[in-house]
């Protein structure tokens, strides 16, 4: 059943609701079209914040009570910078900073926080809004908010897609409470831990990485600690950008990039419970966050078999709304020397089906195509049939969604004596 706007201001009345014309959309993608992006994905990020970031603004400099000038953080020249690898965009209001963090799926059973924005000194926030988008119903919704505090004390960390989770329960939905007590205890600058220093050679070296083109944001491909040194820096994060813009003008008729080009996954190392950047131990997914995996997984009986399971989050970049699954990679140990490899694809926490078409392939040391198998409208979940790997032999899995495709990269070295 679709309700109308006024309807759903009566069935949710402590929440604000903000209509968005046609003129405002096609102002907010006409603007995102003139910024250069590296990737589809990057540019329809950058299109939901910037319409979520002027509706709201709109509404906010309409209040007569407000005595502060509202401003971007960072600026607005920064912004492109930002969403092309990162989700949300801070606002500062006299001494406070808010953060609106934007989506636009259907089903929200909870608010997922990047962990840049907790985590990271210069960028956490006094206040977290959750907003989401209905482009269809042409409407914007801020269905709650919540402290850099409560975060801390109250949210769940998920490490598959390094995000603060919140459920829907726990957050404050009348935003003149955010106002009451921003007046009645002026707020201060939320306790973050100092991040680490890398050496310049380090950093550069991280640049190097990461500044190559790929179809999603790099983000997990490296280690948060990493990541953020770059994020928090605007010179860095302006470096990373303009090497993705040049990278993606120089490589753009490349339809598959590797997750991590310079990473190949060594299964011995995860027989021993380590795992590379961006992989996790599939027990990681056993948390009220991935309720439904977690019970798929455990319920699959080819799965129980499976000695080591690692899972990692892939983004495809496709179309405009973007896609991102859960690939799983399951090792047993057999005799001569061999492992017996599982591999499936689900769809990540929030969404019943893969999208359809979508293709899981093995590809052999030489890029032979050796198994493939593609989704139909309504499939949980596909697998590779069962295979075998000897030490020293290579091969890749790759994952494609019209267009574009992302490929990881495998290989069982010999253990050491």
């Amino acid at each position: 059943m679709i309700f109308t706007l006024n309807k759903l201001k009566e069935i949710y009345p402590e929440q604000l609701w903000l209509e968005l014309s046609a003129q405002e959309q096609d102002y907010a993608w006409q603007h995102t079209a003139s910024q250069a992006y590296s990737n589809a994905a990057a540019r329809w990020r950058a299109f939901v914040n910037f319409l979520c970031l002027n509706t709201f603004l709109t509404w906010l400099k309409a209040d007569s009570d407000l005595t502060e000038t509202p401003s971007t953080w960072p600026q607005a020249t920064e912004l492109p910078s930002f969403w092309d690898v990162a989700n949300g965009t801070g606002l500062t209001l006299g001494a406070t900073r808010l953060v609106l963090i934007p989506s636009d799926k259907g089903n929200l059973p909870e608010f997922r926080i990047p962990q840049e924005w907790v985590d990271i000194p210069d960028w956490a926030a006094n206040y977290y809004l959750a907003m989401q988008l209905n482009l269809e119903e042409r409407w914007l919704r801020v269905w709650g908010y919540i402290t850099h505090q409560q975060i801390r004390q109250e949210a769940t960390y998920d490490p598959m897609d390094r995000t603060y989770c919140i459920n829907q329960e726990d957050l404050i939905q009348d935003l003149n409470v955010m106002w009451v007590a921003r007046e009645l205890s002026p707020p201060r600058q939320p306790e973050v831990k100092p991040l680490l220093t890398f050496p310049a050679e380090t950093v550069k070296k991280l640049l190097d990485q990461l500044g190559k083109w790929t179809p999603y944001s790099p983000r997990l491909d490296v280690t948060f600690e990493q990541w953020a040194v770059l994020m928090a820096s605007a010179e860095s994060r302006q470096h990373l950008y303009q090497l993705r813009q040049d990278n993606q003008k120089r490589d753009r008729t490349v339809t598959v990039a590797e997750s991590n080009p310079s990473v190949v996954n060594n299964l011995s190392q995860w027989l021993h419970n380590r795992f590379e950047a961006g992989w996790q131990p599939l027990d990681a997914l056993f948390t009220p966050q991935h309720k439904t995996l977690a019970v798929q997984f455990r319920s699959d009986a080819a799965l129980n078999e499976v000695c080591v399971k690692g899972a990692k989050l892939i983004d495809l970049g496709i179309q405009l709304g973007g896609t991102t699954v859960v690939l799983l990679v399951g090792l047993t140990p057999v005799i001569d020397n061999k492992i017996s490899i599982r591999v499936q694809l689900h769809p990540i926490i929030g969404e019943t089906y893969l999208p359809p078409n979508l293709r899981l392939v093995l590809l052999s040391q030489s890029g032979t195509a050796l198994q493939e198998v593609q989704s139909r409208l309504h499939d949980n979940y596909i697998q590779l049939k069962r295979f075998k790997s000897p030490v020293g032999k290579h091969f890749s899995i790759h994952v494609a969604l019209g267009d574009v495709s992302i490929k990881e990269s495998f290989v069982l070295k010999p253990l050491a004596s």
